[in-house]
């Protein structure tokens, strides 16, 4: 289903009918966060099935952000992943022209429906129907490509079809922290390099989307495992941002939930679905200084968290923006303040 939904009935999304109501259809096209455009049936939860947003709005001022980052010219090319309602590719046509902007969007019906909006306002710029993350050879190479949803492999076919000398603006996040933005440049030697430059959380594309059910991976396993305790308070690790940020990187392929208490006292779960390996923290908030710990799976998953926590320690506790990611056709590594400092996740001990 598709329109523009308010965040304010009792599923969390109330349909808003243009015709029926245009006063609060406008009011809320134009105010500045996002907007819900496409919700689909998501995984099955208890014989329900749970609504899941899939295409959104983005902030009008995040829309700003990123093409302000992209720094368009006249003359330049651009290659955009993820049409949505078309309105990014709209700014763009505007600003360079129809035959300078191509835009790729997975989902069919999505795709029709920016064509007719992008018709409708007197815009053409090229609407692809396809896997984003392929790009779009055929009408490479682009000065600028810009992704306009969460990416955690940065596909190379993106760099590939970048020229040297272009940039690509995406934002990038992991299953703990989505997510940052990031700018990166291409290089003449088929690299593509560049820093955080501050926070961007998009829908995920739908290629990478992470497991979501975390507790569906605890409750695989019917009996717990035996409680120890930890002395890592978990609001260090996940009441600092930067902290989130760097675990997530180092702890990779991790979902996390928080179930909370009537009296500040709360449960961190992560897991790993893959590996069905699991992890839990319990808080109590009566000053104590250890906290129970269950672990279950080939992981050992806050073993993981706490070398994560100590190395960003020891590295001074840096912030996002001290980041960056390189881009290669081999993979690619995040780096700490220059690209010749990669990030590695600590060497556990091993079994004793």
């Amino acid at each position: 289903m598709s329109g523009i939904r308010a965040e304010d009935g009792a599923d969390g999304y109330r349909p808003v009918d243009r015709a029926a109501d245009p006063a609060r259809w406008h009011a809320l096209a134009y105010e500045d966060r996002a907007l819900v455009t496409h919700v689909e049936d998501g995984e099955s939860d208890g014989g329900t099935r749970a609504r899941v947003p899939t295409s959104s709005a983005s902030m009008p001022r995040v829309v700003a952000r990123m093409l302000d980052a992209l720094a368009v010219a006249d003359g330049v090319s651009v290659l955009e992943i993820g049409t949505g309602t078309g309105y990014n590719a709209a700014l763009l046509a505007e600003r360079l022209g129809d035959r300078q902007v191509v835009s790729v969007e997975v989902d069919p019906r999505i795709a029709d429906a920016a064509r007719a909006n992008l018709k409708s306002t007197g815009y053409a710029p090229t609407v692809v129907t396809g896997d984003g993350r392929l790009g779009s050879p055929a009408h490479a190479p682009y000065d600028r490509t810009i992704a306009t949803c969460a990416l955690h492999t940065v596909p190379y076919a993106l760099v590939e079809q970048t020229a040297p000398g272009g940039v690509i603006v995406l934002p990038w996040g992991t299953g703990l922290y989505n997510g940052v933005l990031l700018r990166l440049t291409r290089a003449g030697d088929s690299t593509a390099s560049g820093p955080v430059i501050g926070d961007s959380a998009f829908m995920w594309n739908r290629g990478e989307t992470p497991h979501r059910d975390v507790m569906a991976t605890v409750r695989a396993r019917s009996q717990p495992p035996a409680a120890t305790t930890t002395s890592l308070d978990p609001r260090s690790v996940f009441g600092d941002e930067d902290a989130t940020f760097t675990a997530g990187v180092l702890v990779p392929d991790c979902r996390y939930s928080v179930g909370h208490g009537p009296d500040g006292e709360f449960t961190l779960w992560l897991a790993d679905h893959a590996t069905g390996s699991w992890t839990s923290v319990d808080f109590v908030p009566d000053g104590r200084t250890s906290y129970g710990l269950r672990q279950h799976g080939p992981r050992a998953i806050w073993d993981e968290v706490e070398a994560a926590y100590a190395w960003w320690r020891e590295a001074g506790s840096p912030v996002r923006t001290r980041y960056g990611l390189t881009v290669t056709p081999a993979g690619q590594h995040l780096w700490l303040d220059e690209p010749g400092s990669p990030v590695r996740a600590p060497r556990l001990p091993g079994p004793v």
